[in-house]
């Protein structure tokens, strides 16, 4: 039988009692899911998990939209989009392109989406 030894670690008490909660829901113990990922990073040599660097990515679209480090995409262009959408359709500005309505921009963007089968 393997002998045990005791490891003392410093963790956040707020981190600490949500972790718990988690694995006790998943019917662990604190210690049972540490002794988990130590197995686990045996295993695979190295950290059972991804570690990486997130960083925001700008998306370079004059607007400031970005990907935050979380994956999500702020996209400040929609906002004035709309804002310019709805002017056009109720008046207050001109449409620009080759369109002469929203209406035909609209359908413009529709074309080529047939369900034939090829």
């Amino acid at each position: 039988m393997a002998k045990n030894t005791t490891i003392n670690i410093r963790v956040d008490s707020e981190v600490k009692a949500q972790v718990e909660e988690i694995f006790a829901n998943l019917g662990l113990t604190f210690s049972q899911a540490f002794n988990l990922m130590l197995h686990q990073a045996r295993i695979v040599r190295g950290l059972p998990f991804e570690v990486k660097q997130r960083l925001p990515v700008e998306l370079n679209d004059g607007h400031g939209s970005y990907i935050c480090a979380y994956g999500h995409v702020h996209d400040y262009s929609k906002p004035e989009m709309l804002a310019r959408i709805e002017s056009i359709e109720n008046g207050t500005a001109e449409m620009l392109g080759p369109f002469d309505t929203f209406e035909a921009y609209k359908a413009s963007l529709s074309e080529g989406d047939d369900d034939d089968e090829v």
